[in-house]
């Protein structure tokens, strides 16, 4: 049996209102500080205080010793090598990679140096040159990207993340899989196109890619598509096997030697024209400053490559986040990529984020902490200063393979769509806004169009409030929807309204107009159709005291008749006198079916003595809700009907107080405990007969 069916509680106590429940509770005294104390508190420096801030800037430090070797280390040792090798010809993310090219073709375009297609007397020199000022380009955006970030992160930016909801999260992810998978296209299919930015990119791209289709080259699709099954199949047989084998067969680190090895034996790229890696720089560079003549031209842009190289990082880290339990701290994500790019800009290194493939192979290779990231960066970094020569004939299209089997994860998200339709509709409405924006304009301009309808939904779900009457389960204290369950009946004479939000400037019309169409009350109709009524009834009541003068004079017998007709003929007209009778015309008659109906509209709120406004929901009130909420309390007063508020919590009761809402008229015996608190006073109120609205408040 149900434990539920067989526990029972019973509880006896007074009635609380606000003030009487207050009377019975002693507040904890708290210090208070002064402000210049409060001050330095916050810059006092304590060991601990000392140690935290420490620790947040190198979390290795805090979780490196709990480190459980025998679990992690040799998956991370495998995920390490897999995800080092595929950093070795594609180490950022694509659609960084274009946002930065975008920039360097901007600043330091073919024609300053004289190359152009057209032109045949292109030289080395021309080329070194502006490959070297692209270089600079590059380094300059990732020194002022860093620099913006770690402001950012110092500043706490981070709290934007909770404007990063899951669909929206897993919209724009999915958009930034569609750039990635498109990108890939012309390395597994061979074909050289034109690189695009900025909005549209990946239309462009993808009609690039169609319009020379027929230039596919064979032997590079067919090197890529065995890469495919291979990644594919092993990568089954690691799902299915996941509990046999002590960690998962790595695929991708097989798939780049037996392909690199292919590539080299049968000479692939001179042979059949396949793409390889080709020539990788071997040794590491001295540092250099950043050119800062430039940062006034890059601006713009390093606002939007760090905005989107955050989001990147924040998105796909609350993917791992929620599917393995653990939270993550944006102010932290923004200092680290902030460290990362303003100091690796002194190396001349590119711009960094997240890499969505890479990760993804990361976690997919069994990485489980950051150790498995450290020995991808020895493995770049051994290939750059000895062994980079053995990776140069690895073919572009066995990465490409690499990259777009590992997007498929990201890609089952489409399975979203028929999910969030039969859940919610506006959750449907926020991944696909995400998605199509993050497609067509750009990761940059898309997130922030996908964050802006974020917040317009939430405002708009604020705007229009869920507003319900109440009523009892019968002898509980439990108050349900009277709509949506048969045991709920409605209080005699008591109307109890409820709506799940706050009561502030934006929606108080709103909530004015559902507690009218809800409890069937309009007091301002109410007490016009009364002033209609009370008015018909007294020029009803001058027309029959005229009829019957007239009819006295009619009828009575006097010696002076011809005075009389005289009198008759000024006061009524001759057609209204038939046979003597005084007959009265249709002006003067009174219209019992409009009475009838303003009757029975003012009834509906003659059998209501109590209305009870739920604030359970409402988490604050402006001072504009305030001034609603006072003259619904006085024009239900008006009408005979007593307003109590119930539920409020501490933070709405010191709203009220710090906005003047009580006073005289408006006491705080309206505030009740309870929904059920509210209800019994009211009922007792009622028993005791009726009384203006004012006096049952301040009862």
């Amino acid at each position: 049996m149900d434990v539920s069916e067989i526990s029972l509680y019973n509880v006896s106590r007074p009635v609380f209102n606000q003030e009487s429940f207050q009377a019975r509770l002693h507040r904890r005294e708290k210090l208070k500080s002064s402000r210049s104390a409060k001050l330095l508190q916050y810059f006092r420096c304590s060991t601990e205080k000392a140690k935290s801030i420490f620790i947040s800037f190198f979390p290795i430090l805090e979780w490196l010793p709990k480190y459980p070797v025998k679990e992690y280390l040799l998956g991370d040792i495998i995920s390490g090598l897999s995800t080092g090798v595929m950093q070795l010809p594609q180490s950022t993310f694509a659609v960084i990679s274009l946002m930065v090219g975008g920039v360097a073709v901007k600043l330091a375009p073919d024609e300053m140096f004289d190359i152009s297609p057209m032109n045949a007397t292109n030289t080395s020199e021309s080329h070194e040159a502006r490959d070297a000022m692209r270089v600079k380009v590059a380094a300059a955006t990732a020194f002022l990207s860093g620099i913006l970030q770690l402001c950012l992160g110092l500043l706490r930016f981070g709290f934007v993340v909770v404007y990063l909801a899951e669909p929206l999260i897993r919209g724009f992810t999915t958009a930034a899989a569609v750039h990635v998978f498109v990108s890939q296209l012309k390395y597994l299919l061979g074909i050289k196109t034109k690189r695009f930015g900025g909005p549209l990119s990946a239309i462009y791209t993808f009609i690039a890619v169609c319009s020379n289709i027929k230039k596919t080259n064979i032997t590079a699709v067919i090197v890529g598509a065995i890469c495919i099954i291979i990644l594919l199949g092993v990568k089954e047989l690691n799902d299915r096997c996941k509990a046999k084998f002590p960690a998962p067969i790595p695929v991708e680190l097989i798939v780049v030697i037996i392909s690199t090895g292919v590539s080299a034996a049968m000479n692939l790229t001179e042979n059949n024209k396949v793409d390889i890696v080709g020539n990788i720089p071997t040794g590491l560079r001295a540092p250099v400053l950043p050119d800062f003549s430039l940062l006034p031209e890059i601006f713009t842009d390093c606002i939007a490559i760090a905005i989107v190289g955050f989001s990147m990082t924040i998105s796909m880290a609350k993917i791992f986040a929620l599917r393995h339990g653990y939270s993550v701290d944006g102010n932290q994500e923004l200092i680290a990529l902030g460290i990362c790019n303003s100091v690796g800009s002194f190396f001349q290194t590119f711009p960094v984020t997240t890499s969505m493939s890479r990760s993804l192979v990361q976690e997919s290779t069994g990485g489980k902490t950051e150790i498995a990231g450290g020995l991808s960066a020895l493995v770049v970094l051994l290939v750059i200063v000895a062994v980079g020569y053995l990776f140069e004939p690895l073919p572009q299209t066995a990465l490409a393979a690499i990259v777009m089997v590992n997007l498929k994860g990201i890609l089952k998200q489409f399975l979203d769509i028929p999910f969030l339709w039969r859940i919610s509709k506006f959750e449907l409405a926020l991944w696909i806004v995400a998605f199509i924006a993050s497609l067509l304009l750009g990761l940059d301009y898309g997130l922030l169009v996908a964050v802006a309808f974020a917040i317009i939904t939430v405002v708009y779900r604020t705007q229009s409030p869920k507003c319900r009457i109440l009523g009892q389960i019968p002898n509980t204290d439990i108050y349900l929807d009277i709509e949506a369950y048969e045991e709920v009946q409605e209080i005699p004479g008591i109307k109890i309204f409820q709506s799940n939000a706050s009561l502030y400037f934006a929606n108080v019309d709103m909530y004015v107009s559902a507690l009218h169409k809800k409890t069937d009350i309009d007091p301002a109709a109410i007490l016009s159709a009364k002033k209609k009524l009370e008015g018909k009834k007294k020029a009803q009541s001058a027309e029959e005291r005229k009829k019957k003068t007239i009819l006295k004079l009619v009828n009575r017998k006097s010696a002076k008749g011809a005075a009389e007709h005289e009198v008759v003929s000024v006061e009524v007209p001759n057609e209204q006198i038939q046979n003597g009778v005084l007959s009265v015309p249709e002006t003067m008659e009174h219209d019992a079916n409009y009475d009838e109906e303003l009757a029975v509209f003012i009834k509906s709120a003659a059998d209501t003595h109590s209305l009870i406004l739920d604030f359970n929901p409402v988490n604050f009130v402006d001072s504009v809700g305030a001034k609603v909420l006072k003259m619904i309390i006085m024009e239900y007063g008006e009408i005979g009907i007593n307003v109590v508020l119930a539920g409020c919590n501490e933070s709405v009761v010191a709203n009220l107080n710090t906005l003047d809402f009580f006073e005289k008229s408006v006491t705080r015996g309206l505030l009740f405990h309870t929904v059920h608190d509210a209800v019994l006073r009211c009922q007792n109120l009622a028993s005791f007969g009726d009384g203006s609205s004012t006096e049952r408040s301040s009862s």
